[in-house]
């Protein structure tokens, strides 16, 4: 008899998802319809799960539910319509400092499920010399002429040296967790915005954030308003830019 589920079980979730997918569009007006908590709870926990740089898991996500500081949150989107209807709005951080944050844990995991020696080494010695860059950059300095040197005589890493490399690094896993969290709401029937629209410098200062920190993005949340989007989705043909060499 369990056999006999699986199969539709894992035809409806493939299903689900490619309806999620094709389903989540940027939405710039949202309904006035409020948003249940646990809507935007299991849409947190599904981001989580998204793929990271080496697990490090430097990402932050704030749940800006204050109504004051979410009234200066929609003025420092330019108070665009994206931020001004939706209901919900949540900003996404990238902060690659946030590897301090997950460094203990990771390594008591890696001993707990008794992982291989070479990750041992990796979490414990090489995550600490990736993820600093040192004052005004020295040890960026150093990694950079290292692997330049190196990478003369055979295939090597270039990279990440400097802080800016290591925000870059940050905002690429914290992306990928937005696009799951944008997803999961797309599954439980709610509509998003992803907004790149915005001051950083003083949406960090009412996220009280280091200067390490950096805005991915600030997402809006709701349900979609009637003429919600200007018109039907653009994509470029799949032939301009899936290549097979």
């Amino acid at each position: 008899m369990n056999a006999q589920l699986k199969g539709p079980v894992r035809d409806r979730n493939k299903v689900e998802f490619f309806q999620a997918v094709e389903t989540r569009r940027s939405i710039r007006k949202f309904k006035p319809d409020p948003v249940p908590a646990e809507v935007i709870q299991k849409s947190f926990e599904a981001a989580i799960l998204a793929p990271n740089s080496s697990n490090t898991q430097t990402w932050d996500f704030y749940w800006v539910r204050s109504e004051e500081k979410k009234k200066k949150l929609v003025e420092y989107c330019l108070s665009q319509s994206a931020a001004r209807t939706a209901q919900e709005l949540v900003v996404v951080v990238a902060d690659p400092k946030n590897w301090k944050r997950s460094y203990k844990p990771l390594n008591r995991f890696v001993e707990e499920v008794k992982a291989p020696n070479l990750v041992k080494v990796y979490y414990k010695q090489l995550i600490p010399l990736t993820y600093r860059w040192g004052f005004l950059n020295t040890l960026g300095l150093f990694k950079w002429t290292v692997s330049t040197a190196t990478g003369f005589f055979r295939p090597m890493t270039r990279g990440p040296n400097f802080k800016r490399d290591l925000q870059e690094l940050a905002i690429k896993s914290s992306a990928l967790a937005a696009e799951n969290f944008v997803l999961a709401l797309a599954a439980q029937g709610y509509a998003s915005c992803m907004m790149e629209g915005h001051d950083e410098w003083r949406v960090k200062r009412l996220l009280g954030l280091p200067c390490s920190a950096r805005i991915t993005m600030v997402i809006g949340v709701g349900k979609e308003a009637e003429r919600g989007t200007w018109g039907p989705r653009f994509r470029l043909p799949i032939s301009d830019v899936v290549h097979e060499i």
